[in-house]
C-alpha cells in the first residue's frame, strides 16, 4: 500500500483502525508532502511516520515550486483547472506527481535514512547506508522487509517542476594558488550518462590550501564521472590579477558511495 500524503484533519492521532497504518498491508510506504500544522498553515497531510518506510521529500511540509504567485500557477501548462487546483492544494498534490514521475525513474528519488531534515541537509546522513537507499514512489517495495523495527524516516530533495527527481552528490574542493580573494566557486559534473549545470560550492573568502565542501542535488544522474568543470570568480576587477586553481576535487555519489 502506498500512502500519498495521508490526510491529517480528523485522522492524525487517531487509533490505527481509523487511519492508514503499517498493519494494513505486508508493506506500507508513505509520501508526506503537506505535513505542516493545519492551523495556521493549512497542512492537509499527517506528519507522524505510520508506514514501514516514510518519505519526507523536501522535509515534508513545503514543496519547491508551490510558492509561485497565483496567476502563474493558475495559468498553468496543464490548463486552468489543474492550475487552480494546484494553487489551492499544491503541496498536498505533489505526492501523486512524485509517484507518477517515479515510475519513469527506477533509479530516482533516493530516500536517505535520517533523524531529521536539518541533519539530512547538513550532510550528516550522506551517503546511503551499505544496503542502499529506498526509492520513493513506485519502486519503494524493493525494500520490503529490509527495515525490521520501528519507523524509518527517509529524506530527499526534489525539483520545482517535472521532472522532479534529483541525485545527491558531495563535492569537496581544495584550492591552490598564492593569494586569498573573495568570490565564489562553481563546479559542474560530466559523466557517461549526462552532465549537470553549474552548482555553487562556496562564496565569500577563497583561501589557497583551504578545503570547501557542498552537497548538491543534481537534476541528472551523471553515472560514472568522466570530467569536472571548475570555475571561480572574484566578482570585481582585481588589478593584482590573482590566480586560483583546484588542487583536488573529490566527488562522492550518494547512491554508490
Amino acid at each position: 500500500l502506498s500512502g500519498l500524503d495521508p490526510a491529517q484533519p480528523y485522522f492524525q492521532g487517531t487509533p490505527t483502525e481509523v487511519r492508514l497504518d503499517k498493519s494494513d498491508a505486508d508493506f506500507v510506504d508513505v509520501i508526506h508532502t503537506d505535513s505542516a500544522p493545519t492551523i495556521p498553515y493549512l497542512g492537509f497531510g499527517m506528519s507522524p511516520a505510520i508506514g514501514h518506510i516514510d518519505f519526507y521529500p523536501n522535509g515534508g511540509e513545503q514543496m519547491p515550486g508551490c510558492g509561485k504567485n497565483a496567476v502563474s500557477q493558475i495559468v498553468d501548462l496543464d490548463g486552468i483547472w489543474e492550475g487552480t487546483r494546484d494553487f489551492v492544494a499544491c503541496n498536498h498534490l505533489r505526492s501523486y506527481k512524485y509517484y507518477s514521475d517515479s515510475i519513469m525513474y527506477p533509479d530516482g528519488f533516493l530516500g536517505y535514512p535520517c533523524a531529521s531534515y536539518d541533519l539530512f541537509q547538513s550532510g550528516s546522513c550522506f551517503p546511503c547506508p551499505e544496503g542502499g537507499c529506498p526509492n520513493m514512489g513506485h519502486y519503494a517495495d524493493k525494500f520490503k522487509g529490509k527495515f525490521k523495527s520501528g519507523f524509518v524516516k527517509l529524506y530527499l530533495n526534489t525539483g520545482e517542476t517535472r521532472d522532479f527527481p534529483l541525485w545527491r552528490y558531495k563535492i569537496t574542493v581544495t584550492l591552490s594558488g598564492k593569494s586569498q580573494v573573495r568570490g565564489y566557486i562553481n563546479v559542474a559534473l560530466y559523466g557517461n550518462d549526462g552532465n549537470t549545470k553549474q552548482y555553487q560550492i562556496t562564496k565569500g573568502s577563497l583561501k589557497p590550501d583551504n578545503t570547501y565542501t557542498a552537497y548538491i542535488d543534481a537534476e541528472v544522474n551523471v553515472g560514472e564521472v568522466t570530467k569536472v568543470k571548475f570555475l571561480w570568480n572574484n566578482n570585481w576587477i582585481n588589478p593584482t590579477l590573482p590566480k586560483l586553481g583546484a588542487a583536488t576535487i573529490t566527488v562522492e555519489a550518494g547512491e554508490t558511495r
